[in-house]
């Protein structure tokens, strides 16, 4: 998880596979709870790489496939970035490594929303377009939906075929999505809602809950 600020939903998916119990949930960003704003892979069960600094999880992925290939081993490694996040020049000085070692047995997935904490990426320090970026440093580029279930477990198959180059994948995305008041809206990147807001929000995701059932 190179984005780390979303470590919540990678917490959620550690307790799923039963590294600490779903009541420690609870305890997100308290003092001296294991699951703070950021992973900790010193004090969080099940965490690989503890983030912070911008680009670095995605460089710390590059070496961990590296490793895999020195080694003869056959996992493969998964990073996930943000669009905001790749206006760090470590994040193409990591690109331009993956390619030139032919990384095939890593896959990026860039969470593009076209939103960071300061607004629109494309007024704080303009990235795009990543996809033909990606593809002038050596990868393949894959675009998909990423709230399209069928396209997103579609496109993870299609790089495990890829030989000879890393893939990326360019997962559009609604920030905020499914909270009425916070999709596409950045000023929520940072901060949590009052009693009131908290209400409605978890009345929305109450019903796409349900109707995913």
């Amino acid at each position: 998880l190179s984005k780390g600020h979303t470590a919540p939903v990678l917490y959620a998916t550690l307790a799923e596979r039963g590294y600490f119990p779903k009541e420690e949930l609870k305890t997100l960003r308290k003092t001296d709870s294991r699951l703070q704003g950021h992973p900790d892979m010193k004090g969080t069960p099940g965490v690989d790489m503890t983030t912070g600094s911008l680009g670095l999880g995605f460089s710390a992925a590059c070496g961990m496939a590296l490793s895999g290939k020195v080694d003869n081993k056959s996992y493969r490694v998964y990073t996930v970035l943000g669009d905001g996040e790749s206006e760090e020049g470590q994040v193409w000085e990591a690109a331009m490594f993956a390619a030139h070692y032919k990384l095939d047995n890593l896959v990026a997935v860039l969470d593009w929303n076209g939103l960071q904490i300061d607004g629109p990426i494309t007024e704080v320090m303009n990235p795009t377009p990543h996809d033909e970026k990606f593809r002038a440093f050596g990868w393949n580029v894959i675009s998909i939906n990423a709230h399209d279930f069928d396209e997103i477990e579609a496109a993870f198959r299609a790089a495990k075929e890829v030989k000879g180059k890393p893939t990326v994948i360019i997962a559009k995305s609604v920030k905020g999505k499914g909270v009425s008041y916070m999709e596409n809206a950045c000023e929520w990147h940072g901060q949590a809602p009052k009693e009131d807001l908290y209400k409605v929000a978890i009345a929305d995701l109450e019903k796409i809950a349900e109707s995913l059932k």
